[in-house]
């Protein structure tokens, strides 16, 4: 998809706070002084069995951009594609999902578009708001700068597992647990200290997002593989080949962008470029503020999260992992 945006014409206005320039989470538009809005969509195929779960996580996601900006999220609508050959509970459950996910994010589910397609595939459209003067993207990581990761990686991995029917229950429902839950405590942490930078981790896998940051700060960064929080049963399925091939196709991209320490296993190598689902909050923080953004995810988050690396100057690779 950046392949393609990049070849059309730039978007230029002054209101225009944050556009496509640089792969960022959500668009930023400033209304007035006071307020600029936030707009995101996404939207994907099922990856568990039961619909209203299904919905939950794909809400969730959704909903991910507009935190990682710094906004609250304040409308959502939601993007349905359904086969009209299956029941109408199904997308009911699906749509039940979506909004009590919703309704826990405090923002309003009002309305949406359907279309007959041949793969169910859910969304939202979400719209949030900001103050123009408190947005945080993802260019604005500083040398010095602690990197902290709000969720456990292993999602794409443990997903292609739960397809095959070869997860058990207890760590497939911890995996649906870390994916259904929102990114607002995270986000709330970090508006309360202050932070240079943000971005979800989803899709692009750790690195690919890690790069975006990178890049778009003009920055190199570090990472400490040891200190990656993984859900439980990642490694061991990862390290049976069940890996989804987004894995490799993200692996192909960052080609030359990324050095790997000598010694570096390929299953956590895998995890790294794993596709997530929902994933958490990758924040750039600067050292003075770090240990108060750790005190109150220790008292507030409800995932594993933990200080994975550190922003240096910009080197020959944006991403070095030892």
């Amino acid at each position: 998809m950046a392949q393609v945006l990049c070849q059309l014409p730039q978007v230029e206005s002054d209101k225009l706070l944050v556009g496509i320039d640089k792969s960022d989470d959500a668009a930023v538009y400033k209304l007035n002084e006071d307020t600029a809005i936030i707009q995101t969509l996404d939207f994907f195929t099922p990856i568990v069995d039961d619909p209203y779960t299904f919905g939950q996580i794909a809400a969730a996601n959704s909903l991910s951009d507009v935190y990682a900006m710094g906004g609250e999220p304040v409308v959502a609508l939601n993007i349905v594609c359904f086969p009209s050959c299956l029941s109408m509970d199904i997308l009911t459950e699906i749509l039940k999902g979506g909004f009590d996910k919703v309704k826990e994010s405090g923002a309003l589910l009002v309305g949406g578009h359907t279309v007959d397609d041949n793969e169910p595939k859910y969304g939202l459209s979400v719209t949030g708001t900001v103050h123009p003067k408190k947005v945080i993207s993802n260019s604005g990581a500083k040398p010095g700068d602690m990197l902290m990761l709000t969720k456990p990686l292993g999602l794409g991995i443990l997903n292609t597992a739960i397809k095959a029917k070869m997860l058990s229950k207890d760590i497939m429902d911890e995996a649906i647990r870390v994916m259904a839950n929102l990114n607002n405590i995270a986000a709330e942490g970090m508006k309360r200290v202050g932070v240079n930078s943000c971005t979800d981790i989803t899709g692009f896998g750790f690195l690919g997002h890690a790069y975006e940051m990178a890049k778009g700060s003009g920055v190199s960064i570090e990472i400490d593989s040891i200190k990656i929080p993984v859900i439980e049963g990642t490694r061991e399925n990862a390290e049976m080949g069940l890996v989804p091939a987004g894995a490799y196709t993200n692996r192909k991209y960052l080609d030359g962008k990324v050095a790997f320490r000598e010694g570096i296993p390929t299953y956590m190598q895998d995890i790294l470029f794993d596709p997530q689902t929902s994933g958490g909050l990758l924040i750039s923080v600067s050292k003075d503020k770090v240990d108060d953004l750790l005190k109150y995810y220790k008292k507030h988050l409800k995932t594993d999260f933990n200080i994975v690396g550190e922003v240096i100057e910009q080197e020959d690779k944006y991403i070095k992992v030892k």
